[in-house]
């Protein structure tokens, strides 16, 4: 999630030097700049969760279910990573100063990760963040995730994991970039 970030920021890059402009006088498909940046990021968090595994099993980390699960969760991993970095790329399509998509990314990964079970149990959170933080996108991936690497999962968390995913962060992107072109 954290390298997300980079969508955003190159996006109003290409936006500020006018690489999108250039783009969108070529014959090549419109999706093509946002496809290209999103899958990218893809590409790179395959690497960075490679790493977080062989660094986990170095410490002491073993998924406890079987192969399958392993499979799923890592796939969820780079789901969400990739749902990020449409969402970076909205913001970055909005915004198109890289200074301030710089700090407005920050601004919501930050209140994502923190407000969420990632790193303490939702019911030891203020009442009035409690909501918030069952129904977060961080807290729902991070659940689906933890009952696949302890060998339970829970089908109904790991398909509200999708459903944020594919149905929340992509659309906004690609409506913030149809209105551009």
């Amino acid at each position: 999630m954290f390298g997300s970030a980079q969508t955003g920021v190159g996006l109003a890059e290409d936006l500020a030097r006018g690489m999108v402009d250039r783009f969108r006088s070529l014959p090549m498909a419109h999706s093509a700049v946002l496809a290209g940046r999103t899958s990218s990021d893809s590409v790179r968090n395959t690497f960075v969760i490679a790493l977080m595994v062989i660094v986990g099993y170095i410490v002491g980390f073993r998924f406890q279910g079987n192969a399958l699960d392993a499979v799923i969760a890592l796939a969820l991993a780079l789901g969400f990573g990739h749902a990020f970095s449409w969402l970076s790329a909205f913001i970055g399509l909005s915004i198109k100063d890289v200074e301030s998509v710089q700090a407005a990314s920050f601004v919501w990964i930050f209140r994502l990760t923190f407000a969420s079970s990632a790193f303490v149990p939702v019911e030891s959170m203020p009442g009035w963040l409690q909501p918030w933080a069952k129904f977060n996108p961080v807290t729902v991936t991070v659940d689906a995730m933890r009952t696949l690497t302890t060998g339970a999962p829970n089908w109904t968390s790991i398909g509200r994991a999708v459903a944020w995913i594919m149905v929340v962060f992509a659309p906004l992107a690609i409506s913030r970039y149809r209105r551009l072109t």
